[in-house]
């Protein structure tokens, strides 16, 4: 399957999974039906479908692998809403703001437990090791967002402690998505773990492109309220190289702001980002960004399969790092 043709599958089998929802209790299936139906890039499932075409024409074992790692995505987003106070995702109003905080909580609770059953209809070979994989990868992204909570409360946060947080909490569901993929179809455990290690790589490159975005993208683009990681005081790539670089007075209007209410939340943007832009940490970010996509793409290269299908999936990686701001 080339990408339009996985991408037509994925848009059919989500169609037929969230027209299969019950119509009650509303307050639990609308709140799914709405995040599954706004919009989104499909990316996590597409890497999956993705993975196994590259050993395999017959992708239809991969399916379940596909649906349950999107679903549990899609669980993590309406949780990290919350937990961020994000009143937008994906453009439109998050879940907890359309609803309330305890709906959104439950329908995520709901979507995390379909994520399972839908895992479930893996092909009985491969079904433990995918298990395995997912339900290990489900407790890395849990720890990433614990780490990410704890450095609202931490100073003095390393961009190494930084780089390890956005591997677990995003790096390692790319890098699962790709190595299930792989094994679902049947393919070397090695030829999976390099798929593995591509992932992680592009997921690091793919969140540092995030913190980029949040900052000097548009919401009518990104999806998401320009700034917020400035508002919320999340301690980001770009954040974290402002410290390390600046001088004591930078320092101080820094923390200063970071004080800040949220009735200032516009002029705390504009500070924050002057600071940015004079001390170039959207350069170091993006550098940092490239360093790990060219390390993905080598592993990427490696792997013993269709040299076609694997240009096709750098290609796809490719314009994931050039999204607009």
């Amino acid at each position: 399957m080339n990408a339009k043709e996985i991408h037509r599958l994925l848009d059919k089998t989500f169609a037929e999974i969230i027209a299969s929802f019950p119509a009650a209790p509303s307050n639990l299936y609308d709140p799914l039906r709405y995040a599954l139906s706004s919009g989104g890039k499909r990316l996590r499932p597409f890497l999956v479908m993705s993975s196994a075409g590259l050993f395999s024409e017959n992708i239809s074992p991969a399916v379940p692998s596909a649906i349950a790692v999107e679903l549990f995505h899609n669980f993590t987003l309406l949780h990290d809403d919350i937990m961020d106070n994000a009143s937008l995702r994906r453009g439109n109003p998050s879940v907890h703001v359309k609803w309330n905080t305890n709906i959104a909580i439950l329908s995520g609770d709901a979507l995390y437990t379909e994520a399972f059953r839908q895992l479930g209809r893996s092909p009985e070979n491969v079904l433990k090791e995918l298990t395995e994989i997912f339900s290990a990868t489900s407790l890395h992204v849990c720890e990433g967002q614990q780490m990410d909570m704890d450095f609202e409360k931490k100073n003095n946060i390393s961009i190494a402690e930084y780089l390890r947080m956005i591997e677990l909490k995003t790096a390692v569901l790319l890098a699962a998505c790709l190595e299930m993929g792989a094994v679902a179809v049947g393919a070397e455990k090695k030829e999976a773990e390099k798929l593995s290690g591509f992932g992680k790589h592009m997921g690091i490159a793919f969140q540092l492109k995030d913190d980029i975005l949040d900052v000097y993208g548009h919401s009518e683009k990104f999806g998401k309220q320009p700034g917020g990681d400035i508002v919320s005081n999340k301690k980001t790539f770009l954040l974290l190289k402002a410290y390390e670089l600046a001088n004591r007075y930078q320092k101080e209007e820094l923390q200063n702001w970071t004080q800040a209410g949220a009735k200032h939340a516009e002029e705390k943007v504009i500070a924050i980002k002057n600071i940015f832009d004079s001390l170039e940490v959207r350069r170091h970010a993006e550098k940092e960004m490239r360093a790990h996509y060219e390390k993905g793409i080598v592993t990427l290269e490696s792997v013993k399969a269709d040299k076609e299908k694997i240009t096709a999936l750098r290609k796809f990686a490719d314009d994931l790092m050039n999204r607009e701001y």
